[in-house]
């Protein structure tokens, strides 16, 4: 018996899944050109129409709070380096030397508690929540085949019936195929219509907590960072208070139309008045300065330390269509890309492929494109393909959101 990867599957069941897929052609065609009727359900298309909805809507939330933690993320690396700053200038004799380090070090443990507490209250809640999705809109495709599968039956039965000869053998096991199509539909139909609204209501509950949690967090961590701020401005004003007497001043800079450096007069003598205005703030001692000496550059954007801000990959899941090339060598036929299993999938079908998380498939392009149901791909593990090298024997759908693309 040939032997189809590991499953096992024999060369009945190859050309009975042939048989198949050519069957749901055949029957999309005819009901595209309106030769075929084709059950519709409006009710559960509404509410097809509100998953894809919801799964847009929580997978652009979990985007939006992705950035908003790598944004927490990059403040509080910035907050760091400039209270290291402070405690580098922070000269061994002056005030509050040691209340100014104290006062950095929870800042630092404020920063990490928050964006810790971000990621348990809000973005595994996030996860948890779309985590469900993958399985459910699987589970559509599959209703979507098996309705395919029930019309087909449906309309042959009835060819059978109103035919001129009838036959009543090939009637009977016509009937016998069309109320196990028919079972088969209604069973997968009947879940998911109690899962499906349940789950669209569900969204109402879940945005009220997440964002109920985001903005607790955020009020809370806020006061607590008033409280450090007051206090390191008191160390300040202590600071201030015992050098009181000296000012720190800053000079004007030179408008465009200053006179070059090489023709800049000479600076004024000790006690007369200066030939740009001063503004003074009393916070810091000015530094000793030589007469004549260059005003300092602002400084340029360059000269700035970069803030490295930690950027995380959509958990949306999509292709883009390639191609390896007629040169590519050990790669099926019409190779695309490679993807790998997120989850594990039950096959249901002999025409799927068993899939465990990990799993690297090698993505190939359907022989007819009319055979493949949105949402699918064509593949073959690229250890089945490594062992066999044979398509025939190898290769099946599978469910493309159980996977991520890898090349």
């Amino acid at each position: 018996m040939a032997e189809m990867g590991s499953k096992g599957v024999t060369a009945g069941k190859i050309a009975s899944n042939v048989q198949k897929k050519l069957t749901r052609a055949q029957e999309k065609v005819l009901q595209k050109l309106g030769k075929a009727d084709e059950t519709k359900d409006e009710q559960f298309e509404q509410c097809v129409q509100n998953f894809n909805k919801q799964l847009t809507e929580g997978t652009r939330l979990q985007k939006d709070l992705r950035t908003y933690l790598a944004s927490v993320k990059a403040m509080h690396e910035a907050s760091k380096k400039l209270n290291e700053c402070l405690q580098e200038v922070y000269e061994p004799d002056w005030p509050g030397r040691d209340e100014a380090n104290k006062i950095a070090e929870n800042n630092d443990l404020l920063w990490l508690d928050y964006h810790q507490k971000l990621v348990d209250q809000a973005l595994l809640t996030m996860d948890t929540y779309l985590g469900q999705f993958p399985d459910i809109k699987s589970r559509i495709a599959k209703r979507g085949r098996k309705l395919v599968d029930y019309d087909s039956a449906r309309h042959h039965y009835e060819s059978l019936q109103t035919a001129k000869k009838k036959d009543e053998a090939k009637i009977a096991k016509a009937e016998e195929e069309l109320i196990k199509a028919q079972k088969v539909f209604e069973e997968m139909n009947v879940d998911l219509q109690e899962e499906l609204p349940s789950l669209w209501n569900s969204r109402v509950g879940f945005y009220v907590n997440t964002f109920q949690s985001i903005a607790g967090l955020e009020e809370n961590f806020h006061k607590e960072m008033s409280k450090l701020n007051q206090n390191l401005n008191d160390v300040l004003v202590g600071l201030e208070k015992q050098n009181g007497s000296n000012t720190f001043t800053v000079k004007a800079q030179p408008s465009d139309n200053a006179p070059a450096k090489g023709n800049s007069p000479s600076p004024p003598p000790d006690g007369s008045p200066a030939a740009t205005p001063e503004i003074r703030v009393n916070h810091e001692p000015e530094p000793a300065t030589t007469p004549g000496a260059a005003l300092p550059k602002s400084p340029s954007q360059s000269s700035l330390p970069a803030v490295v801000v930690e950027t995380f990959p959509a958990t949306v899941n999509g292709t883009v269509e390639g191609s390896s090339g007629p040169g590519r060598l050990d790669l099926p036929p019409g190779f695309m890309f490679k993807v790998q299993a997120q989850h594990d999938y039950t096959a249901t079908d002999t025409d799927e492929l068993q899939l465990k998380a990990g799993d690297v498939v090698l993505v190939i392009p359907f022989q007819n494109p009319e055979e493949q149901d949105e949402g699918w791909l064509m593949g073959v593990k690229e250890s089945d393909w490594n062992q066999h090298k044979e398509l025939e024997k190898c290769r099946g759908v599978f469910p493309e959101n159980f996977t991520e693309r890898v090349q």
